[in-house]
């Protein structure tokens, strides 16, 4: 198998489901035994240059610090006797060079004295006679030489991290290099026929390479240094060649995508070829197909494609491995115990991860799963936190305890904004002034639709909701709801915009879509919101006044989450037409076509608009500046942005 082109029938098919513990102790164990979690080399480099370098080698100081007796404080050096019956009343009268000398902080103590008289505790009677009026022990207000550092003691083990303390201690204890490791070399070959370099023309099938940034960041922050290839193509013998190369001055090294059993992917049987194949295929979720291999004694991995499989996959097999060619052990993450928002099914035979967003709402920390799928990066950029469901587990229950291994600090999490429910551009450039304004808050946001906002309020899992609901029977927007959903709570609700709502359609309207009654015809495809979605109860509501069914509507139960998802659709061709935002479809250079225009609120319990965590949000809410870049993005109407709708109950 090492030339000629390799179809799928000719490749070898290994795909397992190993566990997740037993596949990490075969890996450790076969690398370890091929020589490949060798601690690195060491190398002299100066103190400089060594922060954050990991020691090759104990480190004994070579002088002591300080290296002479040194006075601690302003004053004169005595001898201590002189002083013994000194007091106030009856003051001891030292001569200036024979029984006294003046020092300031840091200078040695002269030869023959052993303590240091301070400033304020002497009376200078005249020129070269001073009183001392109290008794001074012997080495008082004296730093003794050795008392920091002494010289031939240990200052750091082999296996430290240094840090910027340490290479001061480093420096008084008279040394100017120091052994480190050399930082582990990892190669990162992304390959696919279909990768396009950042910046490069896209054509449909193209995938913008993307993971390589994202995993060479990852060995950066463990302490490697990572090369990144340049994307190789789905052919065998050029990857092989490729691979071989890379082992030669790496000592890990990680081949991105083509770790499936697809037609074009390679990576098991490349692996096989060069060396041996440990493990294809974790019991894990997402990461799955992952391939763990050695050649030449080195590691080598297959991380999937898809970047949340690749990153996962990177912490659990890639950072072992290069914090011990450091000679260290992978530091742990913070965790802390939460409360999921929200029921998640798993499947039972494998160990699933699970990313999370963490707030604290009241006292009580929240974890809401985000959305799944291995190819969700912004489920990367947006999660607080990771929970192991574990296998054989069916998922977890709403309301249950779990153990979050946190990716922020607490107090990040104690200071967010959780707003949970319907969608809105607006929201985004809220969320970026209150962070440019109150850098220590964050807006944290899930778009689960107008009435899953209220229903969080229901539950206490949130600080506010962003809603739009109109009511069938009273036409009027939120109150309705929220006095028949939250009524045992004191609410506020609070304008934040008004806003044009409408069908957005691809540029030109080649489908002449004119009114939601257009929707009815066979040729138009549509594209709906989720159940909940404020938007989907003002098209249900529409409907019935035309007396249109839902079942006339093709596309009717195909649903987006948000505005911009909707957008995108139409702009794309999945859908011919959707409801939506003035500002969406501009977003996307969509044409629009009016429907209604709508109020759109925040609901916010009492205990939480009078909070301080929300001072910041309501102030920015009342700033001229922020409303006109609202009304910039356009379909927007900010006049009464900030004032209190109504308070309830009445």
């Amino acid at each position: 198998m090492s030339t000629g082109s390799h179809s799928k029938e000719q490749r070898r098919f290994y795909l397992e489901d190993i566990p997740l513990a037993e596949a990490l102790v075969r890996f450790v164990s076969d690398v370890g035994e091929a020589g490949g979690l060798v601690p690195t080399a060491p190398e002299r480099v100066a103190l400089e240059e060594a922060l954050g370098r990991v020691t090759a080698e104990p480190v004994w100081a070579r002088i002591s610090s300080p290296h002479y007796h040194a006075a601690a404080m302003d004053g004169a050096a005595i001898r201590a006797e002189d002083t013994s019956n000194a007091s106030e009343r009856a003051p001891v009268r030292l001569r200036m060079r024979e029984q006294a000398q003046w020092v300031d902080t840091g200078m040695p103590l002269p030869p023959g004295f052993d303590a240091v008289v301070m400033i304020e505790n002497i009376h200078v009677v005249e020129d070269g006679l001073i009183e001392v009026m109290l008794p001074v022990a012997p080495w008082q207000h004296v730093r003794l030489m050795g008392e920091d550092i002494v010289a031939s003691e240990l200052l750091l083990p082999e296996g430290h991290l240094l840090k910027p303390p340490d290479l001061g201690a480093i420096v008084q204890a008279g040394l100017t290099h120091v052994e480190v490791r050399l930082r582990p070399q990892v190669a990162i070959i992304p390959t696919g026929t279909e990768l396009v370099s950042p910046g490069g023309s896209l054509k449909p099938g193209n995938i913008i390479e993307s993971n390589s940034l994202v995993l060479a960041g990852l060995i950066k922050e463990w302490g490697g240094v990572a090369t990144r290839f340049s994307p190789i193509p789905d052919e065998y013998v050029q990857l092989k060649q490729v691979i071989q190369n890379a082992l030669t001055d790496h000592d890990v090294v990680v081949i991105n995508a083509g770790a499936s059993a697809g037609r074009r992917d390679f990576t098991a049987s490349l692996v096989a070829d060069l060396g041996k194949v440990i493990a294809h295929g974790v019991a894990i979720r997402p990461g799955h197909p992952v391939v763990l291999g050695v050649v030449d004694g080195k590691p080598v991995i297959g991380v999937p494609g898809y970047p949340v499989s690749a990153v996962l996959t990177m912490e659990l097999f890639v950072k072992p491995l290069v914090y011990r060619l450091q000679g260290m052990v992978p530091p742990q993450r913070p965790t802390v115990e939460a409360v999921m928002t929200r029921k998640v099914f798993s499947p039972m035979g494998e160990d699933e991860f699970l990313r999370v967003k963490v707030g604290k709402v009241g006292n009580e920390l929240l974890a809401t799963p985000l959305q799944r799928g291995a190819g969700v990066t912004m489920s990367l950029v947006r999660a607080d936190g990771l929970v192991r469901i574990p296998r054989g587990c069916e998922g977890l229950q709403e309301h249950q305890t779990v153990r979050v291994e946190i990716f922020s600090s607490l107090e990040e999490i104690e200071n967010a904004i959780v707003i949970v429910g319907s969608h809105d551009l607006a929201l985004d450039v809220l969320a970026n002034q209150l962070h440019k304004q109150y850098p220590q808050r964050s807006l944290s946001s899930s778009n689960v639709g107008s009435l899953g906002g209220l229903l969080a309020l229901k539950r206490r899992e949130a600080h506010l909701a962003g809603s739009h609901l109109l009511d069938e029977d009273s036409g009027e927007y939120n109150v309705p709801y929220v006095k028949r959903l939250l009524g045992d709570q004191e609410i506020f609700i609070v304008n934040l915009v008004y806003r044009e709502q409408g069908l957005m359609v691809k540029k030109g309207n080649p489908k002449g879509i004119g009114n939601l009654a257009d929707l009815g015809k066979q040729e138009v495809g549509f594209i709906n919101r989720q159940r909940g979605a404020g938007t989907r109860v003002l098209l249900d509501f529409k409907l019935k006044e035309l007396g249109i069914a839902p079942e006339q509507i093709k596309g009717y139960d195909r649903v987006a989450f948000t505005h911009l998802a909707v957008a995108a659709a139409v702009a794309s061709g999945a859908a011919d037409a959707g409801l939506g935002i003035l500002t969406a479809a501009r977003a996307l250079d969509l044409d629009f076509v009016p429907v209604v225009r709508e109020r759109y609120d925040l609901i916010i319990p009492r205990a939480c608009y009078e909070s301080p965590l929300l001072e910041p949000l309501l102030a920015i809410l009342q700033q001229p500046s922020f409303k006109a870049e609202v009304e910039q993005l356009g379909g927007y109407d900010a006049c009464h942005m900030g004032e209190t709708i109504a308070r309830l109950p009445m």
